[in-house]
């Protein structure tokens, strides 16, 4: 189902060296499908940190870089059939513009990670920057690429629990209790500094992530918002707590949790989605279930993999039913829609939107918006703040 005849895409990497979890998780999941492979990087932003880390995968000397810049312009020396396919920026946020928009100029396809950028003037600066040369962006909002949360969309896009009336999204973890930050780890200290991560903390790092859940599953837009952020430690310098009501453009009503500090949490997110004749509910640490719940029928559990899902959803599986495929197979979701793109590209046709699925650029920056949105209602004073496109 995951295998396209032809050669495997190239692909370079920029941050996710030695000790950094993301880099090696879009690391695995890139090459899951066989499709991909990683041939070129600059790991780090201290040049002998990245070098190594390049060692320690194998990198060629002459594609192993103590810089992005150097990344670059050497891709650009090579003829371009040998070049890269695309380029994957893991970096901390701070990091994210600069690349990708050198990057998108050069006419190299670019998947990010989230948040897009810091602002929604850098956000619209790339969109424009893609639109202007045809390239293709991915931003890896992984939770969109699990099979249930597309059997999700799927049902609410046929109707299946009617007109949608309430959406309830909530993100808990609870690492950030207390300060690690101050204890050496490496991944608290980015997160909680404004220069690298952005105006917000939970809200930027989980919350945009929950934004992005409700979107995909039910296609709506907030139209305005009311947020109530808190820092809850003392000394830290980013909200570690979020909640928001949300208003969507048709009526629908929302509320929105994001929190860092909620002890006892490891990864839980749910999504409830209420609609005029029923309900869907979706836990990220219970992700191969769905619960449809209809107003006049009984409860129903919809299964991974099962015959009568979508095909959407049966296309972002690839095991048999009942075998667990959780978080690397999500992000790999993500990498195989891109790959998609990029081949029809290659190949001079039009992608099969159920082939290419996966978040754009577009995306990225209603994330963004939303992220500043919320900061300028929580600063407020918590009035109702609205989100423009």
């Amino acid at each position: 189902m995951h295998e396209t005849p032809g050669r495997k895409l190239r692909c370079a990497m920029v941050g996710g060296g030695r000790d950094a979890f993301i880099g090696r998780v879009h690391r695995h999941a890139m090459a899951l499908d066989g499709r991909i492979e990683l041939v070129a990087g600059a790991l780090s932003s201290q040049p002998d940190k990245a070098i190594a880390s390049g060692r320690d995968l194998g990198l060629r000397d002459e594609r192993n870089h103590g810089s992005w810049q150097a990344l670059l312009a050497h891709e650009l020396s090579l003829p371009e059939h040998e070049r890269i396919d695309f380029v994957s920026i893991v970096t901390p946020n701070h990091v994210h513009y600069d690349v990708a928009k050198a990057f998108v100029e050069a006419g190299i396809h670019v998947v990010c990670d989230k948040p897009l950028v810091h602002t929604a003037e850098q956000a619209d600066a790339l969109v424009r920057a893609v639109a202007r040369r045809g390239t293709v962006f991915g931003v890896t909002y992984n939770y969109s690429g699990y099979p249930m949360v597309r059997q999700a969309r799927e049902m609410v896009k046929a109707g299946a629990i009617g007109s949608i009336r309430k959406v309830v999204v909530e993100y808990h973890q609870g690492w950030l209790a207390t300060q690690v930050e101050g204890g050496g780890n490496k991944q608290a200290e980015w997160r909680t500094d404004p220069a690298r991560s952005g105006v917000a903390g939970a809200i930027g790092d989980i919350g945009s992530h929950a934004e992005n859940l409700v979107s995909t599953v039910t296609g709506l837009e907030i139209e305005s918002l009311c947020a109530d952020l808190h820092t809850f430690i003392p000394g830290r310098r980013l909200d570690d707590d979020a909640s928001l009501l949300l208003r969507f453009r048709g009526g629908a009503r929302g509320a929105l949790i994001a929190s860092q500090i909620a002890a006892g949490c490891e990864n839980d997110i749910r999504l409830r989605v209420f609609g005029s004749s029923g309900l869907l509910d979706w836990r990220q640490e219970d992700p191969n279930r769905l619960v449809h719940a209809p107003t006049d029928a009984p409860q129903q559990i919809l299964t991974r993999n099962s015959p009568w899902l979508s095909e959407a959803a049966r296309r972002a599986c690839r095991l048999p039913a009942g075998h667990p495929e959780a978080f690397l197979e999500a992000f790999a979701n993500i990498y195989l829609g891109v790959a998609a793109d990029i081949d029809a590209r290659l190949a001079g046709t039009v992608a099969d939107p159920l082939a290419a699925d996966y978040p754009r650029v577009e995306d990225g920056a209603r994330g963004v918006r939303f992220i500043e949105t919320t900061v300028r209602s929580a600063a407020s004073d918590r009035k109702w703040t609205p989100l423009t496109r």
